[in-house]
């Protein structure tokens, strides 16, 4: 027997060798889908990966994942999944917005599809209830339509001076009718962006109309722009809060809400236990406990602004 077919460990036991670590010749395949490019989204999916980690897959080795970008073509987004049926995927990890989701849900009844919504799934008929989601679908509910009021009196207090405030937010993204109530309540324009070429036209609009703050509305659209979105807000000089921390490490002000870096791990960690033998209907869909407030200091000083001291104290992490 030669030295590298098999290794002993230092407690005496046999275990595979090298080269059948390498790929299992029965590994299973699962679908990733998303709506938006893989570039601004690496660090998500690696966090997915790292979910799949911890029930003990690891790609290469022991899973194989094919994944499917629209690249911010949602009319993509129903082909891919056809195809990803297709091809016998064991899971479809259906991510970057609702539409992933509904796309996963209308090309399978039997295959397993995990989401993230930004809206409350039951609300859009992905599941019947968090606790008892029935079907095939179960995931990570990221709804942050509860938030709104508090993101609006985060900004107001960082920009003591605001009395016009804009929401920036995509016209073809589900919102439910208390959102819309809320703006129109509080006297917030609504600023429709949902091409990549509107961008700078709509905060040269906004700076002519003296806008004092920005809501950035959650959206895998603006995730897939972030770079672009703070640094426009730091041309026109106009202090924006969004709702991820990775807006903040990409230049922008000031970011409040749920970790989508724990969400996409979450998926990960409902995948590998799927693909372990769970259902989907035995998985409640979770929500987020932890709700993240990151400030870039940088950006603070640029505009200027001063900061609060109770933000500074209650930050997670602050960005210099």
């Amino acid at each position: 027997m030669r030295r590298r077919d098999f290794i002993i460990t230092a407690g005496g036991g046999l275990v595979w060798p090298f080269d059948a670590l390498a790929q299992w010749p029965d590994a299973p395949t699962i679908g990733f889908l998303n709506s938006a490019s893989r570039k601004p989204f690496a660090p998500l999916v690696a966090a997915f990966h790292k979910g799949l980690n911890e029930q003990g897959y690891v790609e290469g080795r022991n899973v194989t994942v094919e994944e499917r970008w629209a690249e911010g073509d949602e009319d993509r987004l129903m082909p891919l999944a056809k195809d990803l049926v297709q091809r016998n995927v064991k899971l479809i990890a259906a991510t970057g917005g609702i539409r992933s989701a509904q796309a996963a849900r209308d090309a399978t009844s039997t295959i397993p599809v995990l989401f993230i919504s930004g809206v409350d799934p039951v609300e859009l008929g992905l599941v019947s209830s968090f606790n008892r989601p029935g079907g095939n679908l179960t995931g990570i509910n990221l709804d942050t339509t509860h938030l709104i009021s508090k993101r609006l009196q985060m900004l107001q207090e960082f920009v003591p001076n605001s009395s016009k405030v804009a929401v920036l937010k995509s016209p073809g993204r589900f919102s439910p009718q208390a959102e819309a109530r809320f703006y129109k309540e509080k006297g917030i324009v609504v600023i429709d962006v949902d091409a990549s070429s509107e961008l700078e036209n709509a905060f040269k609009v906004a700076a002519e109309q003296n806008i004092d703050a920005l809501l950035v509305a959650p959206d895998p659209f603006y995730f897939n722009l972030r770079v672009r979105i703070a640094a426009l807000a730091a041309q026109y000089k106009i202090p924006a809060l969004y709702v991820g921390r990775a807006y903040a490490e990409a230049g922008g002000l000031l970011s409040y809400g749920p970790s989508i870096s724990d969400a996409y791990r979450q998926v990960g960690v409902y995948a590998g236990r799927i693909l372990n033998g769970a259902k989907p209907q035995e998985l409640p869909v979770v929500s987020p406990q932890k709700w993240e407030l990151v400030i870039n200091l940088e950006t603070a000083k640029a505009l200027p602004l001063t900061i609060p001291a109770w933000l500074i104290a209650r930050a997670d992490e602050i960005i210099e």
